[in-house]
């Protein structure tokens, strides 16, 4: 199912996307890096993760991976891994083909690179076309790496699990343009903990086909049928929306409109939800909020009713010293000579003249206190 066709047919189109220019840049940057053979991919790795073992020399195998369809291309990857491995020297396995099962279904994933090391060690490698600035990157560019690599980690335990002599290592490499430059250089980065915590979502994962069973008889998803049906099939299939899917789902922008409109707080993000406990609208917490509903006993009730007696204070306060500073105004005026004119004329009128300055008021009180004052 393609998702992106599915968000148009409903109406939200996903109006992200790397642009053209971005795709060609990155293309461009990981063809420098894999020129020659992958010769500076490699010496780049060799000084980061070469351990004890010998330089590669320019004789770093390539094997050929195509193959027919996601699933022989797999294969194929599979072949070639066990072989690099066995044959004991280093092996650079350009755009490899691995599969992961993922809520019961095989998913094909496609890292940029994968090498082989004599000792027997995997290790992934992600070229990425944000810079390296003195030594370091976007820490959150960084970090969506890291949990993208950490998938591909997961993917090469299962064909390692399988393999003679066989280790994937949990240190990925990261390549990256220098600096302001298109020279790449590179950085190690443990994904042990994206790793475990990508392993124990996988696990949580409902199967598709228990999804599937659940489903409403003649449930379908068919972008050409009628608007409609079309969102009630969609609406069979519960999301669970979070400001973070805007930047990975197609979908996210229709569950957000969703979100929005039964007024479910998990739209506010997922720290926001973890805080409110058994809130799970804003009408409610707006209401627990204003004394309306809640058990005062309850922490969170609690917190909320805190926090807007202290917002209702800072606004009196800010209030107050608001009205302080325009009658402070309406006092001295602005020329020195209004104040005179307010102390004549009425107290609404007479200050608005004499902040005023000059005794521009449509009050008649105001205006003669004005011309008193000048008197």
């Amino acid at each position: 199912m393609d998702k992106g066709v599915l968000a148009t047919a409903l109406g939200s189109p996903a109006p992200f996307g790397q642009s053209q220019f971005a795709f060609m840049r990155g293309n461009a940057f990981e063809a420098k890096v894999k020129a020659d053979g992958g010769a500076e991919l490699l010496r780049l790795l060799y000084e980061r993760l070469g351990g004890g073992a010998p330089e590669p020399a320019g004789d770093a195998a390539t094997p050929d991976l195509s193959a027919a369809g996601p699933e022989g291309r797999a294969a194929r990857t599979a072949l070639a891994l066990r072989e690099a491995t066995a044959a004991g020297g280093w092996a650079l396995l350009d755009h490899p083909m691995l599969a992961l099962e993922v809520a019961g279904s095989p998913a094909y994933l496609e890292p940029d690179a994968v090498v082989v090391h004599p000792d027997g060690r995997w290790t992934v490698v992600e070229i990425k076309s944000f810079p390296m600035i003195d030594a370091s990157a976007d820490a959150s560019k960084v970090g969506a790496a890291a949990r993208q690599a950490a998938v591909y980690v997961l993917a090469l335990e299962r064909v390692a699990a399988v393999t003679e002599g066989a280790e994937v290592g949990h240190q990925v490499l990261l390549v990256c343009p220098k600096d302001f430059s298109n020279l790449p250089t590179a950085s190690v980065v443990d994904v042990r903990k994206q790793r475990a915590v990508t392993r124990r979502q996988l696990t949580r994962l409902t199967r598709i086909e228990d999804i599937a069973a659940e489903l409403p008889e003649g449930t379908t998803f068919d972008p050409a049928c009628a608007p409609d049906e079309l969102d009630a099939a969609v609406a069979a299939v519960p999301p669970a929306y979070a400001p973070e899917c805007l930047a990975a789902c197609e979908l996210a922008f229709h569950c957000r409109a969703k979100s929005r409109a039964e007024g479910a707080v998990e739209a506010l993000g997922r720290s926001v939800r973890g805080e409110l406990g058994g809130l799970t609208t804003v009408a409610g917490v707006l209401a627990a909020a204003a004394g309306k509903e809640g058990d005062p006993a309850d922490p969170t009730v609690a917190a909320l009713r805190r926090a807007a007696a202290l917002r209702a204070e800072a606004l009196e306060s800010a209030a107050a010293l608001r009205a302080g500073s325009i009658g402070d105004h309406a006092g001295s005026g602005d020329d020195g000579t209004g104040g005179a004119g307010g102390t004549g004329g009425t107290a609404g009128a007479g200050g608005t003249a004499g902040a005023d300055g000059a005794g521009r008021t449509g009050s008649a009180a105001g205006t003669a206190g004005a011309s008193e004052g000048r008197s």
